[in-house]
Formats: C-alpha cells, structure tokens, sequence
C-alpha cells in the first residue's frame, strides 16, 4: 500500500533511486521517501535552500503544513496535526508539523510557496499558504516558523504557483489567476488581476 506516502522515483528510469531512504529496507517499498502524510494538496521546493514544504489536509479537526526530509513518519494516523488522534496517546517518534490550525479557522489546507521575489519585500523568505474553505492565506518564516500571520483572504482558494522570477501567483476554484502586488503605502501584500510578469 503506498496510501499517506510520498513517493520519489527518477523520472527517466521510473525507478526508486538508491538514495530513497527505505531502498535496501527488506519489505519496504522502495519508492517511498516519506510516510504519515493524509492527504497532502499541493507541495513545493523552495527554490534557495531545496527543502520540501507540503499542506496536508486533516480529518477532524487539524490542518497542517510539514518541510518533509527522507524517511520521516509524519504520523497519519495516530496524529493529526500536533495532537493525538482518536486517542489519549500517539508514542512516535513522529515527525511535527512546522504549523497547523484547527477548524475554527479553515478546512482544507491549500499548501504554497516560499517567497523568493522581489515585487514584494515583506514576504521575502516567507512560506504563503492558505485554506481552501475559509480562503485565508497566512505566512510563516521559512528560516524559523512560528506563529503564522494572516495578511490576505481569497474565494475558493485552489492552487498557489510562482513564476520564473519567483513572483507569487493564486488560483481560485473559478480558474482565476490573480498575482501578489506590493500596495504602495505600506508594502503589505494584497492580490491584484493576473499581468504579464
């Protein structure tokens, strides 16, 4: 079963490479290159540093966002986010989440980018995600995530996608494309009508 995995073959051979983390693992499928994962929408490379940066959409009650590395266990499903799922205790060792929210703020969590334009200065070095029901786009620092920052909300947030100089783009469930703009008194961001990059 490859359910809640994600997996990593070479696109040339369709083979597992030999660095996935599981290949020499009698049993094991060697394809896999992390595991625990629910259902994750929508994941990214930051195109600096390489790391991998997934949304993962809950069941019950938590969404979260993972930075996935070889052979981590995410947890899926003894956890749910940060918590225990379905039961007093989830022993590990699990891989946490660099965020999550509950449900009271969102349902289905729309996984992004990390921010590596210049258009807008105060997302430089940001994750950007959001939520498909509640439309809420927050940011967390790539360097060191903390608490989340909410800056936008959006209709039917579907898909992020960034362009060849990093600019930020948001798709909506409708197919709309709108891009991140910088407004000009205070450099906060807010989304403007898809242009030409």
């Amino acid at each position: 079963m490859v359910l809640g995995k994600l997996l990593r073959l070479d696109p040339v051979t369709g083979r597992a490479p030999i660095s996935n983390p599981f290949v020499s693992t009698p049993g094991a499928r060697p394809e896999i290159y992390a595991y625990g994962l629910r259902n994750p929408w929508r994941f990214s490379f930051d195109r600096q540093t390489g790391k991998l940066w997934v949304g993962d959409v809950g069941q019950d009650a938590y969404e979260e966002i993972d930075v996935v590395q070889a052979g981590q266990n995410f947890g899926w499903n003894a956890k749910e986010g940060l918590h225990c799922y379905r039961s007093a205790s989830c022993p590990g060792p699990y891989t946490d989440p660099v965020a999550e929210y509950g449900h009271d703020l969102g349902i289905s969590v729309t996984g992004g980018y990390v921010y590596r334009g210049n258009d807008v200065p105060v997302l430089q070095g940001r994750y950007v995600y959001g939520d498909f029901g509640s439309g809420r786009i927050w940011t967390i620092s790539a360097d060191s995530p903390g608490q989340p920052q909410e800056i936008l909300k959006a209709a039917n947030l579907a898909s992020f996608g960034e362009d060849q100089r990093g600019e930020l783009y948001v798709v909506d469930f409708s197919g709309a494309v709108s891009r991140f703009v910088a407004t000009a008194a205070s450099q906060a961001p807010v989304t403007g009508p898809l242009a030409t990059p």
